[in-house]
This record gives structure tokens, C-alpha cells and sequence, in this order.
């Protein structure tokens, strides 16, 4: 299904795949008022057909919810990382990859770029280290690390149970979480240069390396939180495997 292409100016209409989308029937961008929860907008909409967003992005809402300090929204057109009011949302999630068609345009990548260098937090999962994927090099400083690509070598462990380490048990997203089993992909696809701090790691039973399964960084002012875990809802939804998930999003939205 071709990609909805939004553009953010009130009134342009914009061609989609049902027809013609007008501005007004867009959905709706502005963060909720202040003063309670944390405004979170989750955006997803285009994936890796083995990765099934329409489950998925619920079960990250929920899990996200879960602590009642996040508010989550979910969009589901990743061109609306263009819209103007992105900077107002105490955090971005990005739960999207689209190697196999175009990443959202100029105008979203460098609107996501200042939201977070402003001070939004921004939360990447799974298969979000492929999105912009040899198309935005600016992506590997916000994302820490990226995927690369299909010919860069083995992609992840075949899909099974694991253990999951705390790296680091004083950070606040993992401070009193034990470790955990999960099932889960354990990706060994991610390649960078950008300082991470590696919160949470696991060990590939094909090659018995450690790998980071959820990491930290500072861009400029915003804080970001990449976690490789979440292949389908009960990667998500699993417990502790959920509060991992739900402190990243309080931490880079400033309640943790």
C-alpha cells in the first residue's frame, strides 16, 4: 500500500492510497494541555512486512500508559514527523522502518532533528534503527546506532527466548529491574559511532557476543532512548520486558 504523503500547511490537499487526503481530515497534531501526564506521540504506519505494526503500536500505547504518566497518541503516516507542532510533544516514538520505500521526506527529518536537539525526547524500537536507511546520515548521531542493512551481515539471532542483562542498574530506566527472559529477536544488525550508554545488553547463543538490547544518548538537549526489543505484542506486553519499554519513555520524557 503506497504511503499517505501529508504536508502540514492547513488547506494543501495531498494525494493518498484511498483517494485525496485534505488537511482536515488529517489527524490531529496538537499534544494535549499540560499539567498531567507526559504528551507522547507514537508514530508508525510503514514496516517490514514480518513486523505487524497495527498489533504492535497498541501494545506499546498500553505498555507506555502503563505508569500513568504518559499520555500516547498514535499516528500512523510517519510524514507527520513534518508537522509544526512536533516540538510541543514531550516525546517522539518512532515505531516505523520503510527500507523498502523512501523515508519521510526533508521536511520530517529535519523537524524531528530540532524537535528532539530543542529538548523532545525521542524513543526508538525494534526495527526503528533501519528507518532512513542510507538516506539520512544525520540519523546515526539521534539514533545512537542503525541498521545496516542487508548486506552488512547476520541481522539477529532466529527468533527464540533469551536473557536480557542489566548493563547498568543505577541508570533510572533500569535502576531495581533484574534480569529477565524474553522471546524476542535478539538484533546483531546495528552499526555507529555516536557514544551510547548501554543500559541493557544479551548474548547471541550463534556467535556468544553481547549485544545492547536498549541504550542511552544526549542530543543536545534531548534525551533518547533506543530499545532493539518489541518484535510482535508479547515482546512488548511481557513483564519486566513492559517496564523496560514504559521507564525509556518516562526517562527521555523527563519523569524518571
Amino acid at each position: 500500500m503506497q504511503r499517505r504523503q501529508f504536508l502540514a500547511t492547513a488547506g494543501v490537499a495531498v494525494a493518498g492510497c484511498a483517494g485525496i487526503l485534505r488537511a482536515a481530515e488529517a489527524p490531529d497534531m496538537t499534544p494535549p494541555r499540560t499539567g498531567g501526564p507526559k504528551r507522547v506521540l507514537l508514530v508508525t504506519g510503514v514496516d517490514y512486512p514480518g513486523h505487524l505494526w497495527r498489533k504492535t503500536a497498541p501494545a506499546l500505547k498500553e505498555a507506555l500508559e502503563k505508569g500513568g504518566r504518559l499520555r500516547v497518541r498514535i499516528v500512523e503516516d510517519p510524514e507527520l514527523l513534518a508537522h509544526p507542532s512536533l516540538k510541543e510533544w514531550d516525546a517522539v516514538v518512532l515505531h516505523f522502518q520503510n527500507w523498502e520505500v523512501p523515508g519521510p521526506g526533508a521536511a520530517a527529518r529535519e523537524n524531528l532533528r530540532r524537535a528532539v536537539a530543542g529538548g523532545t525526547g525521542l524513543v526508538l524500537t525494534h526495527f526503528a534503527c533501519g528507518a532512513w536507511f542510507g538516506e539520512w546520515p544525520e540519523f546515526e548521531k539521534l539514533a545512537g546506532r542503525v541498521w545496516f542493512g542487508t548486506k552488512g551481515g547476520r541481522q539477529h539471532d532466529p527468533f527464540g527466548k533469551f536473557q536480557v542483562e542489566i548493563a547498568d542498574p543505577e541508570h533510572p530506566v533500569t535502576k531495581g529491574l533484574k534480569p529477565f527472559e524474553t522471546e524476542d529477536e535478539l538484533y546483531t544488525c546495528l552499526q555507529g559511532e555516536t557514544p551510547i550508554h548501554v543500559v541493557a545488553k544479551a548474548k547471541s547463543k550463534v556467535d556468544g557476543k553481547d549485544y545492547p538490547m536498549a541504550f542511552t544518548l544526549q542530543y543536545e538537549k534531548g534525551r533518547v532512548f533506543h530499545i532493539l526489543l518489541g518484535h510482535n505484542v508479547p515482546a512488548i506486553t511481557g513483564s519486566p520486558a513492559s517496564e523496560l519499554f514504559r521507564r525509556g519513555g518516562e526517562w527521555v520524557a523527563g519523569v524518571a
